[in-house]
């Protein structure tokens, strides 16, 4: 399983007038811990966008468990449980208070798409080779 983790701090902007993080930010912050994960990994969106790859979200879903408040650093821990071998790539979420407090987590389905004729595609190779590494293992199982 690959796994990586990256933090944000909670802006004023993102807050209701409790100061705590309106519900539909954490959309932008599973954004935030997808593109770090594959930056970690040495690749990113933008070099998979310049091969003509688009990924765009086909599901989302989320779990409040607690607030996260103005000015807080949360931690985002984000997982890619499987390898993926066609056309489907799952973010598993989850984000943490200073505290270390589970506060939400999330499930992100994305697809693979072609950006010139918008069919679904293959993981791309780069990626592919990328993460395999962390899944030999499992295929020993």
């Amino acid at each position: 399983m690959y796994q990586a983790s990256t933090t944000i701090r909670v802006r004023y902007a993102e807050t209701d007038q409790m100061g705590v993080v309106y519900y539909g930010n954490y959309a932008q912050y599973f954004e935030v811990g997808r593109v770090e994960a594959i930056r970690q990994l040495g690749y990113s969106y933008k070099q998979m966008e310049e091969e003509g790859v688009a990924m765009p979200v086909v599901s989302m879903e989320t779990k409040f468990l607690r607030s996260a408040y103005y000015d807080e650093e949360l931690t985002i821990v984000t997982a890619i449980r499987k390898l993926p071998t066609d056309h489907e790539i799952v973010f598993d979420c989850e984000i943490f208070n200073e505290r270390r407090k589970l506060l939400t987590t999330g499930k992100i389905r994305l697809f693979f798409m072609d950006k010139s004729s918008w069919k679904k595609i293959a993981i791309p190779e780069t990626l592919k080779r990328k993460l395999a590494p962390y899944y030999e293992k499992q295929a020993d199982l």
